[in-house]
């Protein structure tokens, strides 16, 4: 993707379901979970560079012995970092205990990080500051062995004044307003609550405070604590945690909206964000991969015993659809291939925008993840290519030579990498410092491959603010001196801010939006915008539920190509040279490529919350009010 836009956290849970010195028998070590886990995260890599964390929990430990571990960093290289430390403790404890290396008891009992339970997380920040605080995974301790909770996730609440609110009626005193801290103090306040109601009930049966904390684990109602926690949760999310003494979960939201994949054989079960990461940690087939059902939990106690429960009556069905187009590795079978249709489906309006001269055309993209969108539209291309082959063979067979028909047949598909990324420039400029002039330096280009008769069709995963197509790719491009620069978006038009995992809070960071104010001052309807901020105003006290996105109407005056037409005026600027075209993908066809994933709200405005369309009026009024801060 061309924009910088903060991505979607992963979040990885192993438990392991054999005593250590089975892994030990059959790998060849007690690290077993450890190393998977690394591996899990360092999979997910793409889903977050900003902070990286990591927890084990020991089962069945002496009391006076450590059972909790966490290690977590905002180093340049998080993951790495933490696993250096991690690494290196285990040696320094091996190396000055030799007795240590083949006994996986005395490991167990006295190296940190080697337990049974694991969770692992990646973090892009997208609430307050990357300090180390904000990196997952939290942890809230306590001498009771059951009362302690870590938890991470990848998850937005939409409603985090309301949440924090309802700690305070419930007597807490939290000590930010953080999404990742109202939502584990929630989980905690409900985790102590069930605890204490069972130890009352078994000091009636006549059971001491010792005797009945085993008899509180093995009772523990995790499902019910989890349905108390999140019945006023709005947003999307996968929630992981793991309780101390050992029982671990992980819950989906019911629209859907963030992924959740898990598998389970007789020796482990696994939570991960991404489908083929689990694939290939763990070697297992794309069929033994399941999805978490939206509003369900994967619960796995302490005994080993592994659900699947719902918690929340499950919504309609609204994952999202940026982890298909960008979000998610391209490597997941269907990804790929939903990837490659919307590239495909694109090539109608590419083909009508360069006059189907595909010969004066060359084709590329922008890398990296955009690659397999482009090899779609190549195939579509190609077929064009042949069916023109195809009807000139026709068109000339009465006086048809052999020379003349291999010139028919030698005409190729022309495709090249245009755009180069220059990836330590792209991290250096992620400060704001001189950016103008290093932004037009982010991307290079390959000279002499396009002719000044050519046209230059380049694909992107999605334009959302143009901010770099604008100072650097358009006119990198227009520097090879094409007839036309055609850009190309495998994503519809990012009309709405995001509230569940993307940073995409302010609507006049947008550049669709942007296009629309433009149009709506040019047609004289630039009242449309007091008329949607009036509305917008009623609705400030209103519950979630009755609030509508009136945001909407800045756009029905317009249709789909008017805007874009607008975009490409607006990311082209009076030095460049080449007639420049945008073309996004419809709606229509996103859903026509991803069936399965219909949470399109970015682009359509219809939120599968009602926190949703609350959040998208109140970062209309502050863009009308000129205030900057978040909507949510």
């Amino acid at each position: 993707m061309s924009d910088a836009i903060k991505h979607e956290c992963g979040i990885a849970q192993i438990r392991l379901l054999k005593p250590l010195d089975y892994y030990k028998k059959k790998y060849g070590t007690a690290f077993y979970g450890v190393n998977k886990m690394y591996l899990l995260m360092e999979k997910q890599h793409n889903r977050g560079q900003d902070g990286a964390g990591f927890a084990s929990i020991k089962l069945n430990t002496a009391p006076g012995e450590r059972y909790i571990s966490r290690v977590r960093s905002n180093a340049a290289q998080p993951i790495q970092d933490i696993f250096e430390q991690i690494n290196q403790r285990i040696n320094d404890e091996i190396l000055a205990n030799p007795e240590y290396a083949e006994d996986t008891e005395l490991q167990k009992k006295y190296i940190p990080y080697l337990g049974e339970v694991f969770l692992g997380h990646v973090r892009y920040g997208t609430f307050g500051k990357n300090s180390i605080e904000s990196v997952h995974p939290f942890l809230r301790q306590n001498n009771w062995m059951h009362r302690n909770l870590i938890v991470a996730g990848n998850f937005n609440m939409t409603n985090v004044n309301q949440l924090f609110d309802n700690l305070v009626e419930l007597g807490q005193h939290p000590k930010e307003r953080a999404d990742t801290v109202t939502v584990m103090e929630k989980i905690g306040h409900f985790l102590d609550s069930e605890v204490r109601k069972l130890y009352k009930k078994l000091k009636k049966e006549g059971f001491s405070k010792k005797q009945a904390s085993p008899h509180i684990a093995e009772q523990l109602d995790v499902a019910k604590i989890l349905r108390k926690s999140s019945k006023n949760w709005d947003g999307g999310y996968a929630m992981a945690g793991m309780i101390g003494h050992g029982d671990s979960f992980v819950l989906r939201d019911p629209a859907g909206i963030r992924p959740a994949y898990y598998y389970k054989d007789d020796e482990v079960v696994v939570v991960a964000s991404e489908r083929p990461v689990i694939q290939t940690v763990f070697n297992v087939d794309f069929n033994d991969v399941h999805e978490l059902p939206p509003g369900n939990a994967i619960i796995t106690k302490k005994s080993g015993e592994v659900n699947i429960t719902e918690i929340l009556k499950p919504l309609e069905r609204k994952a999202c659809s940026f982890e298909r187009i960008y979000f998610s590795r391209g490597s997941d079978a269907e990804i790929y291939e939903e990837r490659k249709m919307l590239g495909r489906l694109l090539m109608p309006d590419v083909l009508k925008s360069i006059e189907h001269d595909t010969l004066k055309t060359v084709f590329s993209f922008i890398p990296n993840t955009a690659e397999t969108s482009f090899y779609g539209m190549v195939e579509a291309a190609q077929d064009e290519l042949n069916k023109q082959k195809n009807e000139a063979i026709l068109e000339e067979k009465e006086t048809l030579t052999d020379a003349r028909l291999q010139e028919i047949l030698s005409h190729r598909l022309r495709t090249e990498k245009i755009a180069i990324k220059d990836v330590k420039l792209r991290t250096f400029i992620t400060e704001d410092s001189s950016r103008d002039d290093l932004v037009a330096h982010v991307y290079d280009v390959t000279y002499g491959v396009v002719k000044p008769e050519d046209n230059l069709v380049i694909i992107d995963d999605s334009i959302v603010r143009g901010t770099t197509l604008k100072k650097s790719i358009i006119k990198m491009m227009d520097r090879l001196k094409p007839k036309k620069i055609v850009v190309v978006s495998s994503a519809p038009q990012i009309r709405y801010p995001d509230c569940y995992g993307i940073d995409m809070a302010r609507l006049e960071d947008l550049v669709a939006f942007r296009a629309a104010l433009e149009l709506l001052k040019k047609s004289d309807k630039y009242e449309i915008v007091e008329k949607v901020y009036e509305k917008c105003k009623q609705q400030v006290d209103l519950d979630d539920a009755e609030v509508q996105n009136f945001v909407k109407e800045m756009y029905d005056p317009f249709t789909n190509e008017q805007i874009s037409d607008k975009i490409s005026e607006l990311l082209c600027d009076t030095d460049v040279n080449a007639d420049v075209k945008i073309i996004y993908q419809t709606v229509e066809n996103l859903h026509k490529a991803c069936p399965k994933n219909l949470g399109d709200w970015y682009f359509t405005g219809d939120y599968p919350t009602a926190g949703g369309n609350r959040v998208v009026n109140r970062a209309f009024i502050n863009f009308y009010e000129g205030n900057t801060d978040r909507a949510y």
